[in-house]
């Protein structure tokens, strides 16, 4: 099944606009969902369609899938730094309103065209397989993430971006259950480097997160105030 997984970036073919919090998605399935749905579906996918469309303009991708036959099983998100880092970017989540997510007017703005970045750094949102809360997920662990990564790299060195970031946390599995980000291990053997770090804004009080977290890093050895630290890595493209 995993030999049958490809790996690509994300065209104007197949737009995935939403996550894969609820497992897979295929062009049959991505815009259904229940009519009393909680999530303003109809309103993110206008949002999201419009956003990523421009990202695709300007700067010529802004995803890497893995697909398995006509379903896609896999995504990583990245953005260009400077447009994360823009008013009303959010922190660019396509399934949360802003400012998790990006204001609903958000692509209306000016992006800067490549030819104007002088920082050219790309910066990687999430990286997920079908379902990050799915039990016996059998997409995740089988280097599904290290090939979408892999492709990233590719890409940006063949596109001229000078290097890569990404958020990471110490190894503990559930920051690979529940968040779109992966341990720092992960990135280092795919050549990251620890760029910096520093205490994660959400994980300073109390909850039942940050409760399982805290159980995780003592029974791994991980001193708990570190567990909840954001730790950037950088990989600089030659």
């Amino acid at each position: 099944m995993i030999d049958e997984v490809v790996i690509e970036m994300m065209t104007g073919d197949f737009i995935l606009w939403r996550c894969l919090h609820g497992g897979p998605i295929s062009r049959e399935t991505i815009d259904q969902w229940a009519s009393d749905a909680k999530m303003p579906w109809a309103r993110y996918r206008a949002r999201n369609k419009a956003l990523i469309d421009k990202f695709t303009e300007v700067y010529g991708a802004c995803a890497v899938v893995a697909r398995r036959g006509e379903t896609v099983v896999g995504h990583l998100r990245f953005y260009p730094r400077v447009v994360w880092e823009m008013e009303g970017a959010g922190f660019l989540c396509l399934q949360q309103d802003f400012p998790a997510g990006p204001r609903d007017d958000f692509s209306a703005l000016d992006f800067p065209l490549r030819k104007e970045l002088e920082e050219q750094t790309l910066k990687i949102h999430c990286l997920m397989t079908a379902s990050l809360g799915e039990k016996g997920n059998p997409y995740q662990r089988k280097g599904i993430g290290t090939r979408m990564v892999q492709r990233l790299i590719e890409w940006a060195g063949e596109s001229g971006w000078k290097r890569i970031e990404a958020d990471a946390f110490e190894d503990l599995p559930i920051i690979y259950q529940v968040t779109g980000s992966a341990g720092r291990t992960f990135w280092e053997r795919l050549g990251f480097r620890v760029a910096k770090r520093f205490p994660h804004a959400h994980l300073r009080e109390y909850n039942e997160f940050v409760g399982k977290l805290e159980e995780q890093a003592i029974c791994a050895g991980i001193d708990i105030e570190k567990a909840k630290d954001c730790i950037v890595v950088r990989l600089d493209l030659a």
